[in-house]
């Protein structure tokens, strides 16, 4: 049967290893769209990071942002539901993360202002003039989607595994989606899965309806609500464990092969 829903992540999973999204796959998630299934782009990036891609992908539509903290309507560019962080919150969680691993460095994802980090976090990505640098507690004056924590020395496996063991998940929704020590944090019960399936349910739509797709541990929420999960041949070891189908990689357009064979 074909999916009502298609929830895709982006990166890794339908952005190739150059940064593009490929004609091929565009044209795939434009074939779902005009055949009535719903498009939702569910990632971990932050909406100040989504400029350009409804034009890449074709999707104008709902995106699900920061792991499941921001609802981010493409076409408007403005938030559409959020699901922030208490601060204190913060400040437990990151007292707790402290006495574990003094060496962190912390950053903060703002609801609606931008980014944020201490001088002592190293960003692996470009800022810009609008990112503030200055110590954690000035970074605290706005609602944060998503509070992340930086270890120049762990891989982001073992920093996951170690922080989970002191930061309940009563407290906070940790995750990671990257190679080296980054932990993304967001409130507690806060995940891709939570957002989707608030986001579908409005649309009368269960897990049964869905099709997800994703490719690192942040995925694993989404991809085990819905109905039918699919990692990208690239996947981290735990997602390709976990999924019910492994197609192709994002370089191969794996995701495309996928929705061609349904619609």
């Amino acid at each position: 049967m074909r999916p009502k829903v298609v929830a895709t992540d982006l990166d890794g999973t339908v952005i190739r290893s150059d940064g593009s999204i490929s004609p091929r796959t565009r044209a795939a998630l434009t074939t779902v769209a005009d055949a009535g299934a719903m498009v939702v782009i569910v990632t971990g990036r932050p909406p100040r990071w989504l400029q350009g891609i409804a034009e890449a992908t074709g999707h104008h539509g709902l995106a699900i942002c920061a792991n499941g903290a921001i609802v981010w309507d493409l076409h408007d560019e403005r938030v559409v539901a959020s699901y922030p962080l208490d601060l204190s919150t913060v400040r437990n969680v990151v007292a707790s993360l402290r006495a574990e691993f003094p060496e962190l460095g912390f950053a903060v994802e703002s609801v609606d202002a931008g980014f944020g980090h201490e001088p002592t976090y190293r960003p692996r990505w470009a800022t810009d003039e609008q990112t503030v640098v200055a110590e954690l507690e000035a970074l605290l004056s706005r609602p944060v989607a998503k509070l992340l924590a930086r270890h120049e020395g762990l891989t982001a496996d073992e920093l996951l595994a170690r922080a989970r063991s002191v930061v309940t998940d009563e407290l906070a929704s940790l995750t990671h989606s990257s190679r080296d020590g980054l932990l993304e944090i967001s409130a507690a019960g806060v995940t891709k899965a939570s957002t989707l399936r608030a986001l579908c349910a409005e649309h009368g739509h269960g897990p049964e309806d869905v099709i997800a797709f994703g490719d690192m541990p942040n995925d694993l929420p989404m991809l085990a609500w819905a109905g039918r999960s699919v990692a990208v041949g690239n996947a981290h070891p735990e997602v390709l464990q976990a999924v019910d189908e492994v197609t192709a990689t994002n370089d191969e357009d794996g995701v495309a092969q996928v929705l061609e064979r349904l619609f």
